[in-house]
């Protein structure tokens, strides 16, 4: 059974990255403390996981990009199609998709996100989600 642990983005980013070419994997462009805890478990677990980004989707620690300012209130509708779409073809290959989030600061784009991927047929009910980052194992 594989499974994959993911939380959603911060908009606390390397600053020294900003309007620089340089593309960086997750755990160099995001610095919130609650990010990077969620990363170093993972890696120190040695789990699958990932970010999902209001710009770039499913973003996988092998993955390079670029510093990006795009807060979840500006995801058009358009775009979170498209998001729906980048996050059903990316992880359709795993069987379970544990969503890591924080009940404080769980934005309404995120909650929209689960909810729609969880009726549709690639991912239907595979997204657990939880909230207390020492259930990743």
């Amino acid at each position: 059974m594989r499974r994959i642990y993911i939380t959603h983005c911060s908009g606390t980013k390397d600053a020294t990255l900003k309007g620089l070419i340089t593309e960086v994997p997750p755990d160099k462009l995001y610095i919130s403390a609650p990010i990077q805890r969620f990363m170093n478990i993972c890696k120190e677990k040695k789990v699958d996981w990932a970010i999902f980004s209001d710009e770039y989707g499913v973003w996988f620690p092998w993955v390079k990009h670029k510093w990006y300012d795009k807060p979840p209130d500006r995801v058009t509708t358009e775009e979170f199609i498209n998001l729906v779409e980048d996050f059903e073809r990316k992880l359709q290959d795993y069987d379970e998709v544990w969503f890591y989030y924080n009940p404080g600061r769980f934005h309404k784009v995120y909650r929209r996100l689960i909810e729609t991927v969880n009726s549709r047929q690639n991912l239907k009910q595979k997204i657990q989600e939880f909230s207390c980052i020492y259930e990743i194992e």
